[in-house]
């Protein structure tokens, strides 16, 4: 792996977006992930090796410190920035296809609930891990969801509640999509959720925690 591409994966790691970012203050003044991406691509490094041995390993690694409460929401949502501002450079090499996505990612708070702080940390998560993410929002229809799973065949679906009355809905959601496209992986999540609860409306993954998710469709989509 190119020196260049090591030091994206720790940008997007510590959460250094661009140089003139403050944060973290010990990267204060050096080249963030923006710049360094741009360079890399001038500098002919394939997108796909920026992604998967870059912005992936950086992504993985704080989210792996998340889940194991080294590092909090702030930190995910900086190297989050970190990957967005890296992923502009690449998309014009997904859109061509010399990059390719790891799997396709509909996501969205079912309806009845319009929290989606913990929808959109799974989204930054999933997209910096590979995968094009479909954001549908929040309180969102089963219909709307089995809509978008007929639009991007081969999807994976995560449904995210915070409010335990709105968990029938979740339910409702697995039993549409699985009656229509039994084959599509649905992933489950939420403060109120449990192991037992996604077993029980027949959904295929549970996790309290991002990296969860994106380990299960890591293996997925291995």
């Amino acid at each position: 792996m190119s020196s260049i591409v090591e030091t994206i994966a720790m940008c997007v790691e510590r959460g250094k977006v661009n140089k003139t970012s403050p944060y973290p203050p010990d990267l204060k003044g050096q080249d963030g992930a923006d710049e360094l991406t741009a360079q890399a691509l001038a500098d002919k490094v394939p997108a796909n090796d920026i992604l998967t041995k870059g912005l992936m390993i950086g992504m993985g690694k704080v989210g792996g410190k998340f889940s194991r409460n080294e590092v909090f929401v702030p930190d995910l949502l900086m190297a989050a920035k970190a990957m967005t501002a890296a992923m502009k450079h690449l998309k014009p090499y997904f859109e061509s296809g010399e990059a390719k996505h790891r799997g396709t990612f509909v996501v969205g708070t079912v309806q009845g609930d319009l929290h989606d702080i913990g929808k959109n940390l799974v989204s930054m998560v999933m997209e910096g891990g590979g995968f094009e993410v479909i954001d549908l929002g929040v309180d969102v229809s089963p219909e709307k969801f089995m809509k978008a799973v007929e639009e991007h065949p081969g999807c994976a679906v995560g449904l995210s509640a915070l409010l335990t009355m709105t968990m029938v809905n979740m339910e409702k959601t697995v039993k549409l999509i699985k009656e229509k496209c039994p084959s599509t992986k649905i992933l489950v999540g939420g403060a109120p959720l449990t192991e037992e609860f996604c077993r029980k409306i027949g959904a295929d993954s549970y996790s309290p925690d991002p990296q969860g998710a994106l380990d299960y469709l890591s293996t997925v989509y291995a």
